[in-house]
């Protein structure tokens, strides 16, 4: 009996402390006011601004970073060439900017003339042909279009090219001087959609000065652009057409593979 009445007494005082902290929570609660609520608010929306705000500043300074050190590369790609310009406004046939640039398309000149002659000779004929750049023998190279134009170097390719190789031909070209070359060839999209280059080549192999200027270009337009273009060369687009020669083959796989001719 004495212990019943012991563990209902213990029963009764547990009950009491429980309704006593029940008690303390809401006047807790209560005492909390509504700008307390409000300050404690504001502090959180202040914190989440902060770290909003170094956020987007950690990203501006990164992007930055980055377009410092894309255009250091550039620089860096640049001076390592032997190149000079000379452009022509019969040469420029309509804008190809980064978002249309697709291809390297290589050539041969065909002949044994310097990029000089050849850019000469192109001008006087008056057809409006050329690429963007030569390469001569030694090495030195002659820019005659800037990359952000579009030149007449590839001419028309064969029926079903423009969709094999993605482009188009659509009115960013001026066509000026274009003679279309028959129904096999009536594909025309290449040059807006790709930077030209022509090797001073006549027939047998290339001066090693010559690829390492052609592997020091293809850096360049790389970095000039921010991405790698597909590299082909101009018979890929006509088959059939003469350049570039058999000689080329092993330097052209190498290009494609790693873009370096050795």
């Amino acid at each position: 009996m004495k212990k019943r009445i012991i563990a209902c007494f213990l029963a009764v005082l547990t009950l009491t402390a429980l309704a006593g902290c029940g008690s303390t929570e809401q006047e807790v609660s209560a005492a909390v006011s509504p700008a307390a609520v409000a300050a404690k608010q504001q502090a959180e929306a202040e914190h989440a601004a902060r770290e909003e705000a170094d956020k987007e500043a950690a990203e501006a300074a990164e992007k930055q970073q980055q377009e410092e050190a894309a255009a250091n590369r550039l620089e860096e790609a640049r001076a390592a060439l032997a190149l000079t310009e000379d452009y022509r406004d019969s040469f420029v046939h309509g804008e190809k900017g980064a978002d249309y640039q697709k291809y390297i398309v290589l050539h041969d000149t065909e002949g044994e003339g310097s990029a000089e002659g050849v850019i000469d000779g192109w001008d006087s004929s008056g057809a409006g042909v050329a690429a963007h750049f030569i390469v001569n023998k030694d090495g030195t190279i002659v820019q005659c279009v800037p990359l952000d134009k579009i030149a007449h170097h590839a001419g028309y390719g064969d029926a079903g090219h423009n969709d094999a190789f993605g482009v188009t031909d659509e009115s960013r070209d001026d066509k000026a001087g274009t003679v279309p070359i028959g129904p096999d060839h009536p594909d025309y999209g290449m040059n807006s959609y790709s930077v030209g280059i022509e090797m001073v080549h006549a027939g047998g192999d290339y001066p090693e000065e010559q690829l390492e200027a052609v592997d020091a270009l293809i850096a360049y337009i790389d970095a000039y652009y921010g991405f790698e273009s597909t590299i082909i060369d101009h018979k890929a687009w006509r088959l059939g057409n003469s350049d570039t020669s058999p000689e080329f083959a092993p330097y052209l796989e190498n290009y494609q593979d790693h873009r370096t001719h050795d």
